[in-house]
């Protein structure tokens, strides 16, 4: 059981009013309990909490003007093991729930026959979870972490040949990888404590052996230390903010530490 204490400030400036989409709240969840979480928003015209993707987490649409202020604070109680991915098998297309379904298919940053080729190539003889384990480890070895451009509309093969990407770019290269192998994998936003620079952190989740399994190809967190905020099919579902209308960062800070 791992505890981790969560903060996020977040501020924006609105040059007109705004209806905004808020994801930044650690969902609950059979692996993870909500021991306090408390989310306070500025003055607004408008505020409504709906269920997030597959009933996964939490969204709150908000109407603003001027300015967005966000403070959240929460204590996660994590109880989730680390796979050892070389123990898990992949479940036989025909034995997957209706859930897992989707995520076999192509979505906006994450297309399906993108890494065909290395299915076939690279990661020849490979299955289930010790595929899984060699596409992670085959994506640390050839990128590097960070960005010298705005990365928020590549997709995961442009991301892979630029070798270069943040989180949310790895996890778009697995997810894809993985999909290529017909293995249903997911976007999760979470937090997590040794993630540098701290930020919301991005990684896969695959369905392996009956069950989803998290996992992070930038090996910064571990299944075990990571508070689940949502999944989707990509980060399109998950983003943190969504802005119907237009904004600007004034201030942007994450912290998370185990309790």
């Amino acid at each position: 059981m791992t505890q981790l204490q969560i903060s996020a400030e977040l501020s924006y400036r609105l040059p007109a009013p705004c209806t905004i989409l808020v994801q930044v709240e650690a969902a609950a969840t059979p692996e993870q309990r909500l021991e306090e979480s408390r989310i306070d928003i500025g003055p607004a015209d408008h505020k409504t909490n709906v269920p997030a993707h597959d009933r996964i987490g939490t969204r709150l649409w908000t109407r603003q003007q001027e300015q967005l202020t966000i403070s959240y604070t929460a204590r996660v109680a994590i109880d989730r093991a680390s796979p050892d991915f070389a123990t898990l098998p992949a479940t036989a297309l025909t034995d997957l729930p209706g859930e897992a379904v989707p995520y076999l298919f192509n979505s906006l940053y994450c297309s399906v026959s993108a890494f065909d080729h290395m299915i076939t190539g690279e990661f020849a003889g490979l299955k289930g979870g010790p595929l899984i384990a060699a596409m992670a480890d085959h994506i640390a070895r050839v990128m590097t972490y960070g960005s010298d451009r705005d990365n928020a509309h590549t997709n995961a093969q442009q991301s892979y040949a630029a070798r270069k990407g943040v989180c949310r770019d790895y996890a778009h290269i697995l997810i894809s990888m993985a999909r290529s192998a017909d293995i249903p994998a997911r976007f999760a936003s979470t937090y997590a404590p040794d993630v540098e620079p701290q930020d919301f952190h991005a990684v896969p989740e695959v369905f392996l052996d009956g069950r989803w399994h998290l996992i992070d190809p930038t090996g910064m967190a571990q299944a075990s230390e990571m508070a689940v905020i949502g999944i989707g099919r990509d980060a399109t579902d998950v983003s943190f903010l969504t802005a119907f209308g237009s904004m600007n960062m004034v201030e942007q800070r994450v912290n998370v530490s185990r309790a």
